[in-house]
């Protein structure tokens, strides 16, 4: 499988840049480095030579040199490897890579005067002379590493002068920025905008609030201008066009300190990438990019045990249905990372999973993911897929869920959330499936919703599944994640896009938020850590107030809230509430190895309740009995709150009504 890293080895790949003709000259093989080293080793033995006998080599000094040459290079060369010196990429070359040469060059010396003290007489010729010994490894060992400090300056002076006349930048223009944050993240992504002629920016220096670094060189002729609190000062005298945070893990409180500072000035704040996105291989740091609500909303990063995750994973048949959603396919690439032996993309639309098939499949050179059409209700296609595939993992992130189209839908909620969950966890005890994972909500605490309710009976299906097969059945609840189709921040983005007003239900409203791909990584990880019947919590952080949000998604649009863009109440829809729950007041939860994994203490309802209950909601669902089953769903979960009446709309009404509202509003 290809790996997603395009931090690529120095001998193998070419980097994008290197498309321009005279950087391709440039690029040198990894055969030719070696031959490179080889051939300053080999300069520098015979030199050492040339300055023992100044420049006249006795001969029978001469005989010795040709000897010993050979294996003197071969020795330095076999040091130098395994002390690292040959793995790291000579573009990146400083100072932090002295040692593994400073550590070849005291091996490599050692060896070859322990042989001048220990080898008799009889092999005088493979006797190094000390002083030969010692200015060798000098000149050895300092003349490979300057040779990879050469060959990054002409690199880099190459690229710049092959870009900026590429891209036709006049006389070399470039605008004046300041980086905030003077730690590593900040260095890195100087030193690469340096390095770079297509970035157009120049750096006037970095801004922190540490004082130690006020003054003090970072990099190059770089150094510390000022605190953020200075920036209006620096802005103006420099003729700043932008600043760029560069701090590696900035917090939420951070970023938004920085832009409200720029929002005052004005001026406009960017971000680099956060690590974990430079890491993973999908950014390099010099993609700069605009400051987006998931750096506003951003927690720490997740810290995963990949190990217990790729023994879950790797080699085996995954699952994932739902899989062109937008946990579904967050779901599927996370997975794909783990090398499945297989992965089924199961999903009923058609053109959601033509995107992710796509999306995935340049990280697929094994042909492991398998797309398919099929509806997770229909028994006979389903079953056909488990004969066919085995899944020994299944995640089931299919699901209805929009709260209000919902709320006038009540039965195909049903059908899809709840019945169907149980149509697919008999289907995975009966193939031997080894694990199943149930996608749920925070929505399904104390619901008040048709959608709730669905996902806390499918929660108690899942619990119920697990107690007669060796299959184990999880569920996994967190809150709304960031971006996810239908939700609330794609919406305000397009009412803002519009002009506005940007309507929200309640100023009091709070939700909980995580990451698309936090959330996913975070169910995988669970996945492993929970045992047969439990419900799993992830830990949302802290609620963050709607009209916050849409205040913040307004400025980062480069508006005004409240003067650009006006922001109304709508009022509660129906099944709404103004805070969201992650556990019941009878629940406890009970930490695990994952300092955001929690278990959820409460007891599962007796299986032949389940089933009584499984057997009237879908007679209802028959039926098509909406108000029926709102009052059967109060009485079979007693601490659901749902009303009575049903929506005017889809079973009862407008099908498109019902649209045009989500449409409007947004889902919960």
């Amino acid at each position: 499988m290809k790996p997603r890293n395009t931090l690529v080895n120095e001998n193998t790949d070419v980097p994008p840049s290197a498309s321009f003709p005279h950087l391709r000259r440039y690029w040198l093989s990894a055969g030719t480095q070696t031959i490179l080293d080889l051939s300053v080793l080999s300069t520098a033995f015979v030199v050492a030579y040339l300055l023992r006998f100044d420049f006249d080599i006795p001969r029978d000094h001469l005989h010795n040199l040709t000897v010993q040459v050979s294996f003197v290079v071969l020795l330095q060369f076999v040091a130098l490897t395994v002390a690292g010196g040959r793995s790291f990429m000579w573009r990146y070359t400083g100072i932090a890579h002295v040692k593994p040469f400073v550590y070849a060059a005291l091996g490599s010396m050692a060896v070859v005067g322990l042989m001048r003290i220990l080898l008799p007489e009889a092999h005088q010729g493979w006797r190094v002379p000390l002083s030969i010994n010692l200015v060798d490894g000098v000149l050895a060992f300092v003349g490979t590493f300057a040779l990879r400090m050469w060959r990054r300056a002409t690199y880099e002076y190459l690229r710049r002068r092959g870009q900026l006349k590429v891209r036709g930048q006049a006389n070399g223009r470039r605008r004046p920025v300041l980086l905030i944050g003077a730690g590593q993240a900040g260095v890195l992504a100087a030193n690469e905008i340096e390095g770079r002629g297509d970035m157009e920016l120049e750096i006037k220096g970095f801004v922190d609030d540490d004082r130690m670094k006020l003054g003090r060189g970072v990099v190059k002729s770089l150094k510390v201008l000022g605190a953020t609190k200075d920036l209006p000062g620096l802005v103006r005298s420099l003729g700043i066009d932008h600043v760029v945070i560069t701090i590696a893990q900035a917090s939420r409180q951070d970023i938004q300190r920085v832009v409200k500072i720029c929002e005052e000035i004005p001026i406009k704040v960017r971000i680099i990438p956060g690590l974990y996105e430079i890491l993973d291989g999908r950014v390099e740091i010099s993609r700069i990019r605009d400051v987006q609500i998931e750096d506003l909303l951003g927690r720490e990063p997740v810290q995963l045990d990949i190990e217990s995750i790729k023994k879950e994973l790797a080699g085996k048949t995954v699952m994932v249905t739902g899989a062109g959603g937008s946990i579904g396919s967050e779901l599927a690439r996370q997975v794909v990372r783990f090398s499945p032996a297989k992965l089924l993309l199961v999903e009923r639309a058609e053109f959601a999973l033509f995107n992710i098939d796509r999306a995935l499949s340049e990280f697929d050179s094994a042909g492991s993911i398998v797309p398919l059409v099929a509806d997770i209700g229909d028994l006979s296609r389903m079953r056909s897929i488990f004969e066919s595939y085995r899944p020994q993992v299944v995640i089931h992130a299919a699901a209805h869920k929009h709260v209000p189209l919902m709320e006038s839908n009540p039965t195909e909620a049903i059908k899809n959330n709840v019945l169907n969950t149980r149509l697919l966890s008999e289907l995975a005890a009966e193939f031997k499936a080894e694990v199943f994972v149930l996608i749920s909500t925070d929505k399904a605490v104390r619901p008040t919703s048709i959608m709730g309710a669905s996902k806390r009976i499918a929660e108690l299906v899942t619990q119920d599944a697990g107690r007669l097969t060796d299959t184990r059945f999880v569920a996994v609840r967190f809150g709304n994640v960031i971006g996810s189709n239908g939700s609330a921040i794609p919406i305000f983005q397009e009412q803002i896009r519009k002009g506005g007003p940007l309507r929200i239900t309640d100023k009091r409203m709070q939700r909980y938020f995580m990451t698309i791909p936090e959330a996913a990584q975070l169910v995988l990880q669970a996945s492993t850590i929970g045992k047969s019947g439990e419900v799993l919590i992830l830990h949302m952080g802290e609620p963050v107030s709607i009209l916050e949000l849409a205040e913040a998604l307004i400025l980062l649009s480069g508006l005004k809230p409240h003067q650009d863009i006006k922001i109304i109440e709508t009022g509660m829809r129906p099944g709404e509430k103004l805070y969201e729950e992650l556990t019941f007041d009878s629940e406890v939860a009970v930490a695990t190895s994952h300092p955001k994994i929690f278990i959820s203490r409460i007891a599962g309802l007796e299986s032949e309740h389940i089933q009584v209950a499984l057997e009237r909601l879908t007679q209802l669902v028959q039926e098509r009995n909406g108000e029926e089953l709102r009052r059967f769903l109060n009485k079979f979960i007693p601490e659901a709150k749902l009303a009575t009446t049903a929506v005017t709309a889809g079973e009862n009404g407008s099908e498109k009504e019902s649209e045009a509202f989500v449409a409007t509003y947004g889902s919960s």
